[in-house]
């Protein structure tokens, strides 16, 4: 590896750094500070900590080591990409239980960050759907880890984000599918307290929901949006064969500065709200589930200084307007996003740090400027103020003491991890941030 190399997240702020590589998964990450996926985390959770410019890449260990079909459990090497799962899965009448909004993710990420997907109301986290993991420790061991064997250390690892070892293999139960197809019914809302509504009205009805919202809109009009609602469409109701895989684009080139200014996302949203179809209509659950993996690259949009995303839950069930107020504070700040996606939450995760929990979950890209760090300190107090959290894997800018008062299972957490990496080992340039680990 040359020298000058560098590594970053999918908001494209790199730090000095480089991947080793290789099959063998268990002997490279012996002494690694840090094991790395494919790199979709956005913010540091994924980079090596100030100080350390070498990490672990889990890819090149992508093998599926067991598969019951009878049961629908499979048991693979933690580098496997989800995108190669699914196209193993879907001609066998299978799909991943819980996935996020891109399939370029790896299972060992997926646990790292206990991903959640537009089913979270009735399904849960991927940790839920998970009934083992080999891991290989900071002090060398390598161990098993399930609910019943070791338990503590299975749930810390849930949304652990990488901190409590070395993931090498995961075994989780699969969701049976009718079709190879999704049934997609879209809504047109008006504002923020009609869109809350009818998340609310049809989550019971829909096993699949998500919304987008305008968050430069204001007065009556703000947080207008796109209310999208799926469901496995049945045998009868589905084409014929197994859907083509959808055609992908790229942004050939970091996009300059103005594409993010103001009247730019504005006339954006305005497009996009008045051309989204909401018609009933069969679609791929490529075109569902992933719709940014079309474009690739989709994060040159965001220009030169790249972007960070600011994911947060709030209870909306138990303080009513808490999505509003938050929606107040960042169009005051100036937000600027071309996508600000809302979910309904269900119940909390057994991780000890997995991020949902019942409420309303919204997610804002912001392009990196030189107000950024203040924009995300308004948005950090209004989400403690509303009694809510930030979601690590989107994370680069919350400040350690606003984590602190986000996340009361932080203490549990750190207890449990200590135990198993008493020195510190195993670290990232987002534990050193949030943390307060060694860099």
């Amino acid at each position: 590896m040359s020298s000058g190399s560098t590594l970053s997240g999918w908001g494209r702020q790199p730090v000095p750094g480089h991947e080793r590589l290789s099959e063998d998964l268990e002997n490279l990450t012996s002494g690694a500070v840090l094991t790395r996926g494919l790199g979709r985390a956005y913010g540091d959770s994924a980079l090596p900590p100030p100080g350390v410019e070498e990490v672990a890449g889990s890819i090149l260990a992508d093998r599926i080591l067991a598969f019951d079909l009878e049961r629908g459990i499979v048991r693979a090497e933690a580098g496997l990409s989800l995108r190669e799962l699914l196209r193993i899965l879907l001609p066998r009448g299978f799909w991943c239980p819980v996935v996020p909004g891109t399939e370029f993710v790896t299972l060992g990420g997926m646990v790292a960050a206990d991903v959640h997907g537009k089913n979270h109301h009735v399904d849960g986290t991927f940790g839920s759907h998970v009934r083992g993991l080999k891991m290989h420790l900071a002090d060398g061991r390598v161990v098993e880890c399930s609910r019943d064997l070791e338990p503590e250390l299975f749930r810390a690892t849930l949304g652990g984000m990488g901190l409590t070892g070395h993931i090498l293999e995961v075994e989780f139960k699969l969701r049976r599918i009718p079709s190879p197809w999704i049934v997609q019914q879209g809504r047109r809302v008006d504002g923020i307290d009609a869109f809350i509504a009818a998340l609310l009205e049809e989550a019971p009805r829909w096993p699949l929901t998500m919304g987008w919202i305008d968050c430069l809109k204001r007065g009556r009009g703000m947080g207008r949006g796109i209310l999208l609602c799926g469901r496995w469409a049945a045998a009868e109701e589905a084409p014929p064969g197994l859907p083509r895989p959808l055609a992908r684009r790229s942004v050939p080139f970091v996009m300059p500065d103005f594409v993010q200014s103001r009247p730019a996302v504005r006339i954006f949203n305005s497009v996009l709200y008045r051309v989204v179809r909401t018609s009933r209509r069969i679609v791929t659950p490529e075109e569902f589930f992933f719709p940014l993996d079309s474009l690739r690259s989709w994060n040159r949009l965001y220009g030169r200084r790249g972007f960070t995303q600011f994911q947060c839950v709030l209870p909306e069930r138990e303080r009513p307007g808490a999505t509003k107020r938050f929606l107040q504070v960042l169009s005051g700040r100036g937000g600027a996003s071309f996508l600000c996606v809302i979910k309904d939450c269900g119940a909390e995760g057994e991780g000890m740090l997995s991020f949902p929990m019942p409420g309303v979950s919204i997610a804002v890209d912001l392009p990196i400027r030189r107000d950024t760090q203040e924009v995300i300190d308004a948005l950090s107090a209004a989400t403690i103020a509303e009694g809510g959290r930030v979601y690590l894997a989107k994370d680069g800018f919350v400040r350690r003491e606003d984590f602190a008062r986000m996340e009361p299972r932080l203490a549990e957490f750190e207890r449990v991890r200590r135990r198993w990496d008493p020195q510190g080992k195993i670290r990232s340039a987002q534990s050193v941030r949030l943390f307060g680990d060694r860099p």
